[in-house]
């Protein structure tokens, strides 16, 4: 069984390589995405407010947008300002268009004076240094080909998941003689089985390069073990759903949300409330919700309308969110109507949501400040070298067999030309 184990390590770990390298280079530097933008183009990212001067209204706002761009609809509705910063607004077009059809859809404007600050297609690297980070983005989750991609990425992810656990079992050291019937046996057991592990979590130093490469690879992999699986599930949980939400719901208790309710068929045309009404609506859901499940409201965060589903969510930063930079409390409602179909409370209501909670704030960097951007970086760094080493590790014994192969041919060679 350890060697099924090994060869599935050994070539699901090279079937992986190209995806963890891209995921893990690009991972580097997205972990810090917020502040690169910044830095390449403080003349958007950075905004100097006139003293006295107030943010205008988010619906007002939005409306100013779609003016500006007729053809285009906007179902997200951004509502927090962050200070000295854009807001930004994702356009879609008017169906049956389809996102391709625009020659930008990521728009930045200016919350004072409603000016628009710059615009482009995201990810679109044709574009210049203005879609370096979202192409970076879209490298790391998809190798830059989307749909297809994306798929694939989660099928990856999938496969990471297992080889961690995989990975893991064989650092474990080899099974000995039990010692059960002896006095004192279980315990001496378990006691040299720890100490023979310990190897595992050690480099030995004065080694060849081969050796502290193979140590490298086994410890390094034992010291973030725990990060590499938070890596590998939550990559399925934003690549592949569908393998991710019946596992999580079979595991944890888990609450409705947006992708579980249904579909209209055909659906409204418009939504009979407007931006407007919607978000009054929301505010007021939200102000119930509140008072009823003792949580405080710490700012709003976004409006989305899903069309095919006739539903208004409405977000907020609340004391149930995992960190001040997640905004996940929500109320769903019928866009129509406005009746309330369904809450989403995020640290309180189902133990799976809150554990995806955790993994997508950890996988992003959303939690813990700098020092997590700084881990989750390293990480990238980590995943990186995890992935090369294996590879040269593959390379080196290859080389090997094949030299040994090829010293029992000359062998056979010889021993038959000396019989001749």
């Amino acid at each position: 069984m350890r060697q099924l184990f090994v060869i599935w390590h050994r070539y699901v770990g090279l079937l992986m390589t190209l995806f963890l390298v891209v995921a893990g280079v690009t991972g580097t530097m997205l972990a810090f995405y917020g502040e690169l933008e910044a830095l390449l183009h403080p003349h958007i990212m950075r905004i100097t407010p006139v003293p006295g001067q107030q943010v205008m209204d988010p619906v007002a706002l939005a409306q100013q947008v779609l003016e500006r761009y007729p053809h285009t609809v906007l179902n997200r509705t951004p509502l927090h300002y962050e200070s000295g910063k854009p807001m930004r607004y994702f356009l879609q077009p008017v169906p049956p268009a389809t996102v391709a059809s625009l020659q930008n859809n990521e728009i930045f404007i200016d919350p004072y004076t409603g000016a628009v600050l710059a615009e482009r297609k995201w990810g679109d690297i044709s574009q210049g240094l203005i879609n370096l980070l979202p192409f970076m983005y879209r490298l790391h989750y998809s190798l830059a080909v989307d749909k297809w991609g994306r798929t694939l990425f989660g099928i990856v992810a999938l496969l990471w998941t297992l080889d961690c656990i995989v990975g893991a079992y064989l650092t474990f050291p080899p099974r000995q003689a039990s010692a059960r019937s002896r006095p004192g046996g279980v315990v001496s057991a378990m006691v040299n089985w720890c100490r023979r592990w310990k190897k595992s979590w050690q480099v030995r130093r004065g080694s060849g390069f081969y050796k502290v490469s193979f140590d490298l690879h086994r410890a390094g992999g034992l010291w973030v073990w725990a990060m590499l699986f938070v890596f590998a599930w939550s990559g399925v949980a934003f690549n592949l759903a569908e393998i991710y939400r019946p596992v999580m719901t079979q595991l944890f208790a888990s609450q409705q949300t947006e992708n579980e309710l249904p579909a209209i068929n055909p659906a409204p045309a418009s939504p009979g409330l407007n931006r407007q009404q919607a978000l009054a609506r929301g505010r007021v859901l939200m102000q119930q919700a509140s008072t009823e499940k003792k949580f405080v409201i710490r700012f709003e965060n976004r409006l989305t309308y899903l069309p095919n589903k006739s539903i208004y969510s409405y977000s907020v930063n609340s004391s149930l969110d995992v960190s001040d930079e997640v905004a996940n409390t929500r109320v769903m409602f019928d866009a129509q109507d406005g009746s309330l179909l369904a809450h989403y409370y995020p640290g309180r209501a189902a133990s799976g949501n809150t554990v995806t909670e955790w993994l997508l704030a950890l996988h992003t960097a959303r939690v813990g400040g700098v020092a997590m951007q700084v881990f989750v970086s390293l990480m990238g760094v980590t995943v990186t070298g995890l992935s090369l080493t294996g590879v040269y590790l593959w390379w080196r014994k290859r080389k090997a067999k094949k030299a040994a192969k090829g010293q029992v041919s000359r062998q056979k060679r010889s021993a038959v030309t000396a019989a001749g």
